[in-house]
């Protein structure tokens, strides 16, 4: 797995510090809100052309990764 500093940037000076897929100003979390509206990858895709397929399956296969993980309760303190 890729390490999440290649695949998701945190900057101030980027939308406010907000996470966005690296080299881009696109929110990770717009990639998320596609899926909430029922609309595909694909479609996220045409969407936001500077977000390479690669970075958006990366994403989807570290928030996999995390809320499989064993450790999900510390996840939820820490989100909580």
């Amino acid at each position: 797995m890729e390490n999440i500093r290649d695949i998701v940037t945190i900057d101030s000076e980027i939308l406010g510090g907000q996470p966005v897929f690296k080299n881009t100003r696109v929110p990770i979390d717009s990639l998320f809100a596609h899926f909430e509206m029922g609309l595909s990858l694909d479609d996220f895709l045409n969407d936001f052309p500077s977000v390479s397929k690669v970075q958006a399956l990366k994403v989807l296969e570290m928030a996999e990764r995390l809320m499989a993980s064993k450790n999900i309760v510390q996840l939820y303190e820490a989100a909580a």
